[in-house]
């Protein structure tokens, strides 16, 4: 099966098996939810009779809720679905009924946006991604007694009207990044690199945190390491994924971390072609899902952005009265950010067994059982030792990353790294 063809199966895949996880809680040890986690339901019934007056309580208004995907759409296996199960999960939990959209184009969002705004049929619009940002700016002022909540990126204004739910992806990708440069040396080479999406805000603090870990891995051990950074400019092609992949792995990459969405879908597939025509090994990481199911002989490991609980958040705010306009940040104090432990790996992994959808002659225990042996082969002791150090250092606030502002900043950020300054990514604390 050629690479296009193995993606397009794949994404059929995906579409199948995300939709079974609807409203599922995830195992995922270090997760410290902003939500509550017991099951609660707004549904109501017709109101019992009473003998003891004739009056009868109307029942409470269900609350209704859209979902608005960026224009990727669902089948990622990354970033929307991840929105589309947090949604599923306040529909079972919460009992809210929730529609999903997904725009043909950036220029149909404020259209459409102004449009269910003028229906005044939503309690709450969810709109996923840093793409809906300026639509929004455009668009909240318009109509105040909407609400908005924005995911994964801010108008930059407060708004009474308007929630952005943000997350601090530097502190999962410099974890990953300390994990790759140490899977690097294990396979015998010096390389890492990263399949990314588009050159945003949300991708420039992916790219400070991967940079910020592999320099960090580079200052504990003495051993350098080679850095590739690649934006596709996509989120929605497979093909344009593998082939930057590709050749990434021709330039000698060992590991890739996969920042793009649907795109990085071809990525994986890229290394798994690289690993089984017997051009050498090298490894894949996923982000945001657990995504070592896709393939656990070369896919050990998953940063994880919990999309869901930002999108569950935010509906839990309107069910419970709570809501308050503002940004709101997911790190790793928060559960919001992370990477996934063998409890996630085995929880997607069942769900792909019950469907029928895992490689072939895989069983979820077997799953498990090849990511953790890849782990404690490729992936030394001192290399957790340094990420558990600094995943600790974070979550006490003895290090938090800048959040660039602007282009500029982030390129200076990127160079300085480059250099070896690590304290130019920190806005508190120093690496000595």
């Amino acid at each position: 099966m050629n690479a296009l063809s193995k993606t397009t199966a794949a994404i059929i895949l995906v579409i199948i098996l995300i939709g079974i996880v609807a409203g599922a809680y995830y195992y995922w040890s270090t997760t410290s939810k902003p939500t509550q986690t017991t099951t609660t339901t707004t549904q109501t019934t017709s109101p019992a009779k009473t003998t003891t007056t004739t009056t009868t309580t109307q029942p409470a208004k269900k609350v209704k809720v859209a979902v608005l995907f960026d224009v990727g759409g669902r089948g990622d296996l990354s970033f929307n679905d991840m929105a589309y199960m947090g949604a599923e999960r306040a529909k079972k939990e919460l009992g809210v009924e929730v529609d999903y959209l997904t725009p043909k184009s950036t220029n149909d969002m404020i259209p459409l946006l102004e449009q269910l705004s003028k229906s005044k049929e939503y309690d709450l619009l969810v709109l996923v991604g840093f793409l809906w940002t300026d639509a929004l700016n455009k668009t909240a002022d318009k109509f105040p007694d909407q609400k908005f909540a924005l995911i994964d990126s801010t108008t930059g204004v407060v708004r009474p009207n308007e929630v952005d739910i943000l997350f601090r992806e530097q502190e999962c990708a410099a974890l990953v990044g300390i994990i790759a440069a140490g899977m690097a040396y294990q396979l015998n080479g010096s390389t890492v690199g990263a399949v990314a999406g588009m050159d945003i805000p949300p991708l420039w603090k992916f790219h400070i945190g991967y940079l910020f870990g592999v320099k960090y891995f580079e200052k504990q051990t003495g051993k350098q390491v080679n850095f590739l950074w690649q934006y596709t400019g996509t989120f929605q092609d497979p093909q344009k994924g593998y082939q930057t992949a590709w050749q990434m792995l021709q330039q000698g990459a060992k590991v890739l971390y996969g920042l793009a969405g649907l795109t990085h879908l071809g990525m994986f597939d890229a290394v798994i072609d690289w690993n089984e025509k017997g051009l050498g090994k090298a490894f894949a990481i996923g982000q945001d899902a657990s995504q070592e199911w896709y393939n656990p002989y070369y896919i050990p490991l998953s940063g994880a952005k919990r999309v869901d609980v930002a999108v569950y958040t935010a509906i839990e705010m309107v069910v419970r009265g709570t809501w308050k306009g503002g940004i709101i940040t997911l790190g790793l104090k928060e559960g919001g950010v992370g990477i996934w432990d063998l409890d996630g790996v085995k929880y997607f992994a069942e769900i792909a067994y019950e469907e029928g959808k895992l490689p072939k002659g895989l069983t979820p225990e077997k799953v498990v059982e090849i990511v953790n042996k890849t782990r404690q082969e490729y992936i030394p002791d001192n290399v957790w030792k340094m990420v558990n150090e600094l995943e600790q250092k974070i979550k006490n606030g003895e290090i938090v990353f800048k959040t660039p502002l602007s282009h500029d900043e982030y390129d200076q950020i990127i160079n300085a790294l480059q250099q070896g300054n690590l304290n130019a990514a920190l806005e508190k604390g120093s690496i000595s």
